[in-house]
């Protein structure tokens, strides 16, 4: 779906108009020079999407508990994910139950950063694992020199 746009001038300056374009819209790309872009949506648009969420985040628990769930979802997520093939069985697993526990965050708590940085760290995973100088170089001893307990910033 292209999401059509309107500058925060037009917005500001006709926002009669800019709203009448929403009952058919339904979402606007609100940009802004001085400052991050915005959306501007309906209270229905923006249930649906929540609705949208909360679906999936509980379709995918469910298909987890169901029987042969978790290894229909390892073989869906290659078409998803194409970097998982990198990752091993165990970590597949753990991908699996971070990205449902994320899912169920963006749903139930309204937090997408979760799942944004699941998908974020799991890719950078799957990135240095497919790279076997990165991976021997990331995965060598360390040398046999304590500096000691590194304090919180």
């Amino acid at each position: 779906m292209l999401t059509q746009s309107v500058s925060f001038s037009e917005l500001s300056k006709n926002s009669k108009r800019v709203a009448e374009r929403l009952d058919t819209a339904y979402r606007l790309l609100v940009t802004r020079r001085d400052g991050q872009d915005l959306y501007l949506t309906t209270a229905s648009y923006d249930r649906d999407r929540e609705e949208t969420a909360d679906v999936t985040a509980r379709l995918l628990a469910a298909l987890l508990t169901a029987d042969d769930g978790a290894r229909v979802i390892g073989r869906a997520l290659p078409g998803v994910f194409p970097w998982v093939r990198h990752l091993s069985a165990e970590e597949l697993r753990e991908f699996v139950r971070d990205l449902v526990d994320a899912t169920h965050d963006a749903a139930q708590l309204d937090v997408h950063a979760t799942l944004h940085r699941t998908i974020v760290e799991w890719r950078a995973t799957a990135r240095v694992l497919a790279d076997p100088a990165l991976t021997a170089q990331l995965t060598r001893p360390l040398p046999g020199e304590d500096h000691g307990e590194v304090t919180a910033p």
